[in-house]
């Protein structure tokens, strides 16, 4: 594997896997004895939400969603495609991605499901967000905050469509 455009690590293994255990916690206290719908934001939450659903102590069902976009790209005006495999109507819907950069993406997502679906609930479960980010109206369940505008990969995060099978996150170098 080409690791040249990898930087300094700023998640590590044993960091990621402690915010996935916080991030779970945080949902099972919250949705204690219920059930949930799980919306992975592909593809880049697949690998979080593999971790995360295998510490949930609740029943849950689960689908997919997408909204292509550049990473570090502010201005996502890309379709959502959300193929609706299973019932939202009066369901707590837990929306993952790896990360919360902008925020902008997540708001259009969140504004999509609150006005085409009768949801009971909607949580957003992250790994990390950035500050600054947009105002997203939707309880938010995620480990760090980062600080600054790096470019980050791994662990999900991709650059020109690679790097996201590296098990830590790392700030980009171009």
């Amino acid at each position: 594997m080409n690791i040249k455009h990898l930087g300094k690590v700023v998640i590590d293994q044993a960091q990621i896997k402690n915010g996935v255990t916080h991030v779970s916690q945080l949902l099972n206290e919250k949705l204690e004895l219920q059930s949930a719908v799980v919306i992975t934001v592909v593809p880049g939450g697949i690998i979080f939400t593999a971790d995360l659903v295998r510490e949930l102590t609740f029943d849950i069902s689960m689908d997919t969603i997408s909204c292509p976009h550049t990473p570090g790209n502010r201005n996502n005006n890309s379709n959502i495609v959300f193929h609706q495999n299973i019932e939202l109507e009066d369901q707590n819907v837990i929306l993952i991605d790896d990360a919360i950069e902008s925020g902008g993406t997540m708001k259009r997502i969140v504004h999509y499901l609150k006005d085409s679906f009768n949801v009971k609930s909607l949580t957003i479960a992250t790994l990390f967000v950035k500050s600054g980010r947009a105002n997203i109206p939707a309880n938010q369940c995620y480990c760090y905050e980062m600080e600054g505008d790096d470019l980050l990969v791994g662990y999900g995060l991709p650059w020109k469509g690679q790097y996201r099978n590296i098990p830590y996150i790392s700030k980009l170098i171009k």
